[in-house]
C-alpha cells in the first residue's frame, strides 16, 4: 500500500468523492454540492489520479463504481462522519454517563452543598458518583494537574488558566455556645481579644483572615486550638468557653443554633465570596458544562439566609 502525505492531499475532495458515489451523476453530485459541472469533473479527475484509480466507469444507464469505490464507501462514510463529530464537538448526555464528579471542598460546605448535587445526580446522571477531596497545601494545582475537576471554596488569585464565577457571598459571625459567659452582653473588640478561638486551618500553618486584619491594627487574640475540620471546630466550641468566627451560612448548616448564639464580630471584615473554580482547557468541554451548571443550580436552590 502506497503511503499518502496528507499535507499535500486535499481533504476537502473526500467530500466530494462520497457524493459522485452516492449520487454515481458528476450532474447530480455537483448539484448537492452547489457547484458548476465542469468543477465537478474537474474533482474527479484529481480524485482519479490521487487513489489512481477510475472510481467511477462508463455503464448501462449511467455510472458504475469501481470494485475500489465500493471497497472504500463505508470507510469514507465513516471517516467522514468523525470528521464531522470532531468538528462539532461530542454530545455529552448525562444519563448515560458513568464515572465519578470529583470536587474539592471542605467538610462545610460538603456539607451545604453535597446534598443537594447528590439529588440532581440522581435525577440527571444516576451511574456518575460523587467524590469530594479536602483541599491540600495547593488546591488550585489540583484543578491544573487534573486531580479534580472542579473547586468549590474562596478563591482570591487565580493565576492564568484557572476561571471561576462567583456563587454567592456571606457575612461572618462569631459564634459562642449559648451558656457562653459572653453570652448576651455586647461583642467589643477588647472582648472579643480576651476570648479564646478555635480556628480552623486546613494546612495548620498560617494565620486566618481574621488575624491578618488584626495585626494590621497591631493587635491579636488568642487561639487556643486549630482544627483542619469545620465540623470539629462547632463541637469544640459547643462544649468549651472557644467561640469561633466563621461565614453565617456555613455556621447555620454545621451547628444546632438552639446550642449557640451568634454576634457580628467587632472587626471590618469584608464579605467572603464563595466560588466555583475550574481550569481554562475545560472551559467548553460539554461534560464539564453541565456540571458547572448543575452546581450552580444546586446552590441557588439552597436557602442561604
Amino acid at each position: 500500500m502506497r503511503e499518502v502525505d496528507l499535507k499535500t492531499a486535499d481533504l476537502n475532495l473526500l467530500v466530494v468523492l462520497e457524493t459522485l458515489l452516492e449520487e454515481r451523476s458528476v450532474t447530480r453530485a455537483a448539484v448537492r454540492l452547489g457547484m458548476s459541472q465542469p468543477a465537478a469533473s474537474r474533482a474527479l479527475a484529481r480524485l482519479r489520479r490521487l487513489f489512481s484509480d477510475a472510481l467511477l466507469v462508463n455503464g448501462p444507464g449511467g455510472y458504475l463504481l469501481t470494485a475500489r469505490a465500493e471497497e472504500m464507501r463505508s470507510l469514507l462514510r465513516s471517516t467522514l462522519a468523525g470528521v464531522s463529530q470532531l468538528l462539532a464537538g461530542r454530545a455529552f448526555d448525562p444519563m448515560q454517563a458513568t464515572g465519578s464528579v470529583r470536587l474539592l471542598m471542605l467538610d462545610l460546605e460538603a456539607a451545604v452543598l453535597a446534598p443537594r448535587l447528590i439529588a440532581s445526580l440522581a435525577e440527571q446522571a444516576p451511574a456518575v458518583d460523587l467524590e469530594v477531596v479536602p483541599p491540600g497545601l495547593r488546591p488550585l494545582e489540583m484543578l491544573e494537574t487534573d486531580a479534580v475537576e472542579a473547586l468549590i471554596g474562596v478563591v482570591e488569585n487565580a493565576p492564568a488558566g484557572i476561571r471561576k464565577r462567583k456563587l454567592y457571598q456571606d457575612d461572618f459571625v462569631t459564634l459562642m455556645r449559648a451558656d457562653h459567659p459572653a453570652a448576651g452582653r455586647m461583642l467589643t473588640l477588647e472582648r472579643f481579644l480576651e476570648l479564646d478561638h478555635v480556628v480552623v486551618s486546613i494546612t495548620g500553618t498560617g494565620r486566618a483572615w481574621v488575624d491578618e486584619i488584626l495585626a494590621r491594627s497591631g493587635r491579636r487574640r488568642r487561639v487556643k486550638v486549630r482544627v483542619p475540620s469545620f465540623f470539629a471546630a462547632v463541637e469544640i466550641a459547643a462544649r468549651s468557653d472557644l467561640v469561633m468566627t466563621l461565614p453565617s451560612s456555613l455556621a447555620r448548616t454545621a451547628a444546632d443554633m438552639r446550642r449557640f448564639v451568634m454576634a457580628p464580630p467587632p472587626l471590618d471584615l469584608e464579605s467572603v465570596v464563595m466560588s466555583l473554580a475550574w481550569h481554562a482547557r475545560h472551559q467548553d468541554a460539554p461534560r464539564h458544562v453541565w456540571l458547572r451548571r448543575t452546581i450552580v443550580a444546586a446552590i441557588a436552590d439552597i436557602d442561604l439566609s
